[in-house]
């Protein structure tokens, strides 16, 4: 068993609800959002956020704006939407129920140990 690849599968796992999070507090491009990914040391590469932000797009849970850059070519600035906040808003009952269910199960492990 490789715990590298388990570990990348578990960040995977919640980085459509850590994207929405951040956007949920206020609009950010690739980048920003990618390097703030990062420093939560959640090691992610362009081509995995790139096709997630597209799909949540698409989903009508992001919509974006173009925004001329003083340093390079556009930026693509990405909000979230009144669907995405609805949608936040069950991901984050949901990820409270799931810590709780593994905080109890590995607790219960652990005390079957000791």
């Amino acid at each position: 068993m490789n715990l590298e690849n388990t570990k990348a599968q578990m960040r995977k796992g919640v980085l459509e609800f850590c994207i929405l999070s951040l956007l949920a507090n206020h609009e950010a491009y690739t980048s920003e959002i990618i390097g703030t990914l990062k420093e939560s040391e959640l090691l992610v590469v362009e081509g995995t956020v790139y096709p997630l932000l597209t799909r949540l797009k698409n989903d009508g849970l992001l919509n974006y704006r173009w925004e001329e850059s003083t340093g390079g070519p556009p930026r693509k600035y990405y909000k979230i939407t009144p669907l995405g906040e609805e949608f936040l808003s069950e991901l984050k009952k949901t990820w409270n129920q799931l810590v709780s269910a593994v905080e109890n199960t590995t607790k219960v492990v652990s005390d079957e140990k000791a």
